[in-house]
């Protein structure tokens, strides 16, 4: 059983450049310092790059992919971007992600079904695979623990 990580897609990032999932415009910067965590690349952002942060609904996008409602659990939050070009992602676990992360996991009709705890340093891919063993699991957003930021979609490939 396979399955796909996936960043925000370029056409999406376009759509949140122009007006984010608050409605507002986004912030956009060139970096002073390394370190912001971008959700079009899963990479960090280096000194002089033109990002943006903006407010993204991750769940809201994908339920609308499918034609469903998810509900209460619509939720948006801070992501960072790339204000221009990017290289988008490569294929697998993002390097660098290896703190600890909750793996967050959702039905077809956009409905939690629950949440895996993913430590520091641990493989992903076994927990990833027992989670899609679960045939009700669509989609699973990997967030960060601490303040509950998304970083990416894992879905089915």
């Amino acid at each position: 059983m396979g399955y796909e990580i996936r960043a925000i897609d370029v056409q999406t990032v376009k759509e949140l450049l122009e007006g984010d999932d608050a409605g507002r415009r986004p912030r956009v910067f060139v970096t002073e310092e390394e370190g912001a965590p971008l959700r079009c690349c899963l990479t960090r952002a280096g000194v002089g790059e033109r990002i943006a942060l903006l407010s993204y609904a991750p769940l809201r996008r994908w339920a609308a992919e499918r034609g469903v409602d998810p509900g209460a659990y619509d939720e948006q939050g801070p992501v960072f971007v790339h204000a221009g070009d990017c290289p988008g992602a490569g294929s697998g676990w993002p390097e660098g992600h290896t703190a600890h992360r909750m793996l967050r996991i959702y039905a077809p009709d956009g409905h939690i079904l629950g949440g895996r705890y993913l430590a520091a340093d641990e493989d992903p891919d076994p927990a990833l695979r027992e989670v899609f063993e679960d045939q009700e699991a669509a989609v699973v957003h990997v967030r960060a623990i601490e303040f509950g930021c998304f970083h990416f979609e894992v879905r089915r490939s």
